[in-house]
């Protein structure tokens, strides 16, 4: 399997719990692994996802040598805090780049080596903000909201061909994006815990196991009836 975006967060994680199962697994991420983010066997590898020549070499290398390739997690994501007036053309096009076109092209890359083997599962990252607008995240909430809709239609897309394409849309977790994406000064351990009691129901920021978990599962074979699905992992943020 392939975690785009396993460097660190959310992929990470995920990365992390998908060896502990015995799964062969490679991180492809445009930075090197955060020390100690990533256990002994995962194999990490440098991908710029908004170039779709270098995506689809990826996929067609881990194929090569591998045999094949069941699992993509899109986990790949950077955030812009600012508003619409505060985004420049540049930044507009740079969040959409990772966070629209590098699903788009790791996806299709990795959809043409599961139709030649018979299929697989491609989970992508949403966010709460593929649902509810937040303020100063023009950009981002744009992206997110492009992610929902884009693992929809693939799902349409390739249903006939045995793969399965589902998004997982996290609330607030304690990543490097949440602490420092964007920010002026990052976030400490306490603001980051009072963060938590400020905007999350339950008053606590997840752990980004927490949502490997549900990504986890959404690959596995537990999750075979499942297509197209939308899932928030976050504390109940999007029903109140």
């Amino acid at each position: 399997m392939a975690v785009v975006g396993g460097a660190s967060g959310i992929g990470a994680a995920t990365a992390q719990r998908f060896a502990a199962a015995g799964e062969r697994v490679v991180v492809l991420d445009r930075n090197g692994p955060h020390p100690g983010a990533l256990p002994d066997g995962v194999e990490p590898r440098r991908l710029d996802v908004t170039d779709s020549t270098a995506c689809d070499a990826a996929i067609d290398d881990i194929v090569s040598e591998h045999g094949r390739l069941d699992v993509l997690v899109n986990a790949a994501g950077i955030i812009l805090r600012a508003g619409t007036l505060d985004t420049s053309d540049e930044d507009w096009r740079r969040v959409f780049a990772v966070n629209v076109d590098g699903v788009f092209y790791a996806s299709r890359a990795a959809a043409r080596a599961m139709v030649a083997t018979g299929g697989g599962a491609i989970v992508n990252i949403g966010s709460i903000n593929s649902f509810v607008a937040g303020a100063n995240l023009t950009a981002y909430c744009t992206t997110k909201g492009a992610v929902i809709m884009l693992t929809r239609a693939m799902a349409i897309d390739f249903a006939r061909q045995n793969i399965r394409v589902n998004a997982v849309c996290p609330g607030e977790v304690d990543t490097p994006m949440l602490r420092a994406g964007g920010r002026a000064e990052a976030l400490d351990d306490d603001a980051v815990a009072a963060l938590g009691e400020r905007v999350v129901p339950t008053g606590k920021i997840a752990d980004p196991d927490e949502i490997a978990a549900v990504i986890e599962f959404l690959a596995s074979p537990a999750a075979s009836y499942m297509t197209g699905a939308v899932v928030p992992v976050d504390a109940g943020y999007t029903i109140v």
